[in-house]
């Protein structure tokens, strides 16, 4: 598992399916020895459940059908803080209405990783801005780095607006 995280961190996607080997990624040493002591992406990767952006991985899907088992904590006596509650913050303007899904994330990460320092633990106490995200900031301090990229709107933009009508699918 630790060699999967750290090609998880390592962002070595070549192209849409295969991954570059990671001695051509620009992170790892060619000539070092240990270069062939990792498991190289393609390898460890390809098994996971897929996706079409990003490093290729549906992390979530991955751990929720048990592909992985991350170490949730370093400490054994740590309580693991699973939060299933769904957040929707509607959004100024014509975007669909966020849905931030608690529980995809602290599959992964403790609540501290985020309140209080990157966001209020407090209903309506955070001014979210997709150009603080997009400068990552907010969201952006892993959405765009470790998590799926910024360029799925629809990912975080997913609950319609009430009264506004989906986009045909069919030009007219």
């Amino acid at each position: 598992m630790a060699v999967l995280a750290a090609i998880l961190f390592s962002g070595n996607v070549a192209a849409a399916g295969s991954w570059q080997p990671l001695q051509n990624d620009d992170l790892h040493d060619p000539a070092s020895p240990a270069i062939g002591l990792l498991q190289q992406p393609a390898e460890a990767l390809s098994k996971l459940p897929p996706d079409t952006t990003g490093n290729l991985v549906r992390w979530v899907e991955a751990l929720e059908k048990g592909h992985i088992e991350p170490r949730s904590n370093i400490f054994p006596e740590t309580k693991i803080n699973l939060l299933d509650k769904d957040i929707l913050m509607n959004l100024k303007g014509g975007t669909p209405i966020v849905r931030f899904p608690h529980r995809a994330h602290t599959l992964w990460l403790d609540c501290a990783n985020c309140h209080d320092h990157l966001f209020k633990a407090q209903t309506g106490g955070n001014k979210l801005s997709m150009m603080q995200i997009l400068q990552g900031e907010q969201c952006g301090v892993c959405h765009g780095a470790v998590a799926f990229p910024l360029t799925e709107c629809n990912r975080c933009h997913s609950v319609p607006r009430p009264g506004i009508a989906k986009p045909s699918a069919t030009p007219r």
